[in-house]
């Protein structure tokens, strides 16, 4: 961050802090519906024009390190196949052979020339043009040239792999827009993938999205853990375009460090801001991501039905972090994962309530604005015309989003 935005955050933690009542300029914002977190119409909207729509993390270089290399990813709900050619180039496609269907690959990760389907032998390059076909003869001018194994857009931020089934969605650098010159100060292309670990959550994945977009809950449901270092009421939001947004969170005293990050190696390049603040960020749709100098834990948010959830955690260090895994890292990952569950174990019984005819729509408050603004952008993805009346979030936020 730049000394002008250091400064701006500083002033606006300090106007949270101090402010008895919203801003007199903040709009009183509609009630979020409750259909849109239970009714089947609205989460297929949602399912095809936010999550086919959208820049969604597939993986890190690591996983695709040497030619050859490959891994599969289902979460999008569609298995896609992320390869690095014999080239040295990424691609991404999706795992069904151009014949009649079949997989390519049954695994989920692996090392070849090339790709042979299982089901009647048709074989492909890593680039993934058609090769050869058994029993040519039977096949009346079969065009090879146009029997290539679909392309999924690929780009990378850093070592983190993206992936979008949306082909003219803007490109994932251009989408980011600010937030991408923003992490840049974290050095991602030199940062290692340090651990993964996933998590099934009995919830919409919005039921717990929602909870990692605000500090509303804090004296709640971290009595004992997060609230004790830091203060929400000193929170500060900003949202950018295209749904993303930063929230920063001061701790209670100026000279509080993580225990479980003492010693660790730092990334130099870290501004003064995440280093001495909770930050955490919003990578629209489902990546929450409060980096550190001593590493970055990445959550990502996964529907796997209209009430059942996974919840992805990345964490990400400096290359010069592998001798330090233990038991550094291993104290991090677990004073993280107490905080996480706290939130895990409430999520359920928060669906139980959502899905009863007690919950017809939420009243989102100035503290909560980061979730009324991912409402805003899942309507543009969705298309405001697509989505019921009844559904649909009013876009009130406009001025204040921060402008590219």
């Amino acid at each position: 961050m730049d000394a002008k935005t250091t400064r701006r955050i500083k002033d606006n933690i300090a106007f949270e802090a101090a402010r008895t009542k919203p801003p007199a300029e903040f709009p009183r914002l509609p009630d979020i519906a409750a259909a849109r977190y239970i009714d089947p119409q609205f989460l297929e909207l949602e399912k095809q024009g936010l999550w086919k729509r959208s820049w969604l993390y597939a993986g890190h270089n690591s996983q695709v390190a040497e030619p050859g290399s490959w891994f599969l990813t289902r979460n999008t709900g569609t298995p896609i196949l992320i390869v690095r050619d014999l080239q040295g180039e990424l691609r991404a496609f999706y795992n069904t052979c151009r014949h009649r269907g079949g997989p390519l690959v049954t695994e989920e990760a692996g090392q070849s020339r090339g790709f042979v389907c299982g089901y009647h032998g048709w074989s492909y390059t890593l680039d993934g043009q058609l090769k050869s076909v058994r029993d040519k003869r039977d096949f009346v001018d079969l065009d090879f040239a146009c029997r290539s194994l679909l392309p999924v857009r690929c780009e990378t931020l850093g070592g983190w792999i993206f992936i979008n089934e949306h082909p003219d969605a803007l490109g994932l650098l251009e989408s980011l827009g600010p937030l991408e010159s923003e992490l840049r100060q974290f050095d991602l292309d030199n940062l290692m993938l340090v651990h993964s670990r996933s998590y099934d959550v009995p919830c919409n994945v919005k039921v717990l999205l929602d909870v990692f977009l605000e500090v509303y809950h804090l004296k709640s449901i971290h009595q004992d853990t997060a609230d004790r270092f830091l203060d929400h009421r000193g929170m500060t939001a900003t949202l950018w375009p295209h749904g993303h947004s930063r929230m920063v969170t001061p701790n209670r005293r100026p000279d509080w460090i993580d225990p479980g990050t003492r010693e660790m190696p730092e990334i130099q390049s870290v501004t003064e801001i995440p280093r001495i603040n909770n930050v955490s960020y919003n990578i629209f749709p489902n990546i929450v991501m409060p980096p550190t100098a001593t590493g970055i834990p990445m959550l990502v948010f996964w529907p796997q039905s209209a009430n059942t959830m996974r919840i992805e955690c990345h964490w990400f260090g400096p290359k010069l972090t592998a001798e330090n895994l233990s038991p550094l890292w291993d104290t991090r990952i677990k004073n993280f994962e107490t905080i996480l569950l706290e939130d895990l174990r409430f999520a359920g019984k928060i669906q139980e309530s959502v899905e009863g005819p007690g919950f017809i729509g939420i009243p989102l408050n100035y503290q909560e604005r980061r979730i009324y603004h991912w409402h805003e952008e899942a309507d543009r993805r969705i298309g405001p015309e697509r989505v019921p009346a009844h559904m649909r979030v009013e876009q009130m936020l406009g001025d204040w989003i921060e402008k590219l």
